[in-house]
């Protein structure tokens, strides 16, 4: 991961992360956001890049929405029920998952036809015109696009059939109506096609592709616009938000939902469309989608603020930023570290006697003027892991030029010394790596310092390490600051 690419800011919605966690009945009234049918014509020819590549990489390469079921953040973790489901499969492929956020609809099908995603996870409608340009894997989910109206005014001291006599039940009562939906959506399709059926025509109105169609549910509730279009278990969800919000009028059959994959992806495909089924016979995909889509859960985060999680991840997001920038780190990559090192828990205590935020050992605290009982204090603890952050900076800047690589050297240090990431590097040298490149270089040989050949060489000086645990720890941290310049603000630098 390069710690210093720059990424687009991803809009959150205010209760995104209520609907995330709101229920319906079974994965067949599933989450399908349907938000894109139109399809450019001058849509590339896809790579040629099946799984034997993709396993040669490493890497699957999701593309997603960052939205209220699929992937988001909550407390500094990415969630999200295709987020997990995305990182079962990779685990069965034996791949690592990297997630690349993608809202622009018109470029979804691009980045995947050339090579920059291999998959898109968006919950799409499976569709003829679709299948012309993308593979779709067997559907997993079901739904139905709904009506979203308001209820009359004064409704709740209304009966039950005075309300309904004024709610719109039959789609021939749409013609003329304004009815808002997302530019280029499957919606938008929809309601093209619905007024040829009845007749006469439904004024469409176009928002914006960067909308999100809970806020359009919101803004419907709000009184800003009268109609907007939705997926039935959204639309469920969004009722326990909004009692005015009617969406019991159906203006599809049940639609199927799946992901896409290059049309010459194929073997990719049929490993997708194996493991799915596996997925589905046994407890992994139920319990994923019940984590997600449970009514208990919606109570559990009701007090929640997931507007702030635009440009917050976590209670100490003031602190890491002021003493992020002692140490000119990108404070999300700081706050990826602390999310690592500790959950923000600021009384966590490891077996091996590092407290804190930043998991800081007494004595290194009493080396930069922290004395252990402070080390529970918040501001103190990370005055006290920065300042240690800064002495290995120190160490490291005459040996590692390049200043990402040198973060990555400093990162390991932090969690196992600097001795055995310098063995590392010695070793790297000796059987012709490159000593100033973290991955594929000095980081397989800090795993390899586990074995009795290497830890033994003549060229260490610090002996047996357990060098999974390094290596694991650059890497989770490297994961989650690209999930939070994703899905929080651009980073800095």
């Amino acid at each position: 991961m390069d710690f210093t690419s720059q990424t687009k800011l991803i809009k959150l919605i205010l209760f995104g992360i209520f609907l995330a966690f709101s229920g319906c009945s079974s994965p067949e009234e599933g989450a399908g956001e349907n938000d894109i049918s139109d399809f450019s014509e001058t849509l590339p020819e896809p790579v040629d890049f099946d799984l034997d590549k993709i396993k040669e990489r490493g890497t699957l390469i999701a593309l997603i929405d960052n939205n209220s079921f699929s992937y988001f953040l909550y407390q500094g973790k990415p969630l999200g029920f295709e987020y997990e489901l995305l990182a079962t499969m990779a685990a069965k492929i034996g791949v690592k998952l990297q997630i690349e956020v993608e809202k622009d609809l018109n470029k979804l099908f691009e980045r995947l036809l050339n090579g920059e995603g291999d998959v898109i996870a968006h919950n799409l409608t499976v569709t003829k015109e679709r299948k012309e340009y993308v593979a779709f894997t067997d559907p997993f989910i079901y739904t139905k696009q709904v009506l979203i109206q308001r209820k009359p005014a004064n409704w709740q001291t209304k009966k039950s059939h005075e309300i309904e006599k004024e709610m719109i039940r039959n789609a021939v009562d749409l013609i003329g109506k304004e009815v808002t939906v997302r530019a280029r959506s499957s919606f938008y399709k929809r309601l093209e096609n619905l007024s040829e059926e009845i007749g006469g025509d439904i004024v469409i109105v176009e928002a914006s592709s960067g909308v999100e169609t809970e806020e359009l549910i919101d803004r419907v509730a709000s009184g800003e616009i009268s109609y907007t279009i939705a997926d039935k278990n959204i639309a469920n969800m969004t009722a326990a938000f909004y009692r005015e919000i009617d969406d019991k009028t159906e203006l599809t059959t049940d639609q199927q939902i799946a992901w896409a994959v290059r049309p010459n992806s194929t073997e990719l495909l049929t490993s997708l469309n194996s493991n799915l089924r596996i997925l589905k016979r046994g407890p992994i995909f139920n319990v994923l989608y019940k984590k997600y889509f449970n009514p208990g859960n919606l109570r559990l985060f009701r007090q929640e603020n997931f507007k702030d999680s635009i440009k917050s991840i976590s209670p100490y997001d003031d602190l890491i930023k002021s003493y992020s920038e002692n140490i000119q780190w990108d404070w999300k990559l700081l706050t990826a570290q602390i999310y690592r090192e500790s959950r923000f828990n600021p009384t966590a205590r490891s077996s091996r006697g590092a407290i804190g935020l930043m998991q800081v050992m007494p004595q290194t605290g009493q080396q930069f003027g922290v004395q252990p009982n402070d080390l529970t204090n918040p501001e103190k603890n990370i005055l006290a892991g920065t300042k240690f952050i800064d002495y290995l900076e120190s160490i490291w800047h005459d040996k590692v030029e390049d200043s990402v690589e040198r973060i990555k050297f400093v990162l390991a240090s932090y969690n196992v010394g600097q001795g055995h990431v310098l063995d590392a590097r010695r070793l790297a040298k000796k059987y012709g790596d490159n000593p100033e490149i973290w991955d594929n270089h000095v980081a397989e040989w800090i795993k390899k310092k586990s074995y009795r050949k290497y830890y033994t060489d003549p060229v260490v000086q610090f002996g047996y390490c357990r060098g999974i645990e390094p290596y694991l720890y650059v890497q989770d941290i490297e994961d989650l600051y690209k999930a939070y310049t994703q899905l929080v603000e651009p980073p800095k630098w």
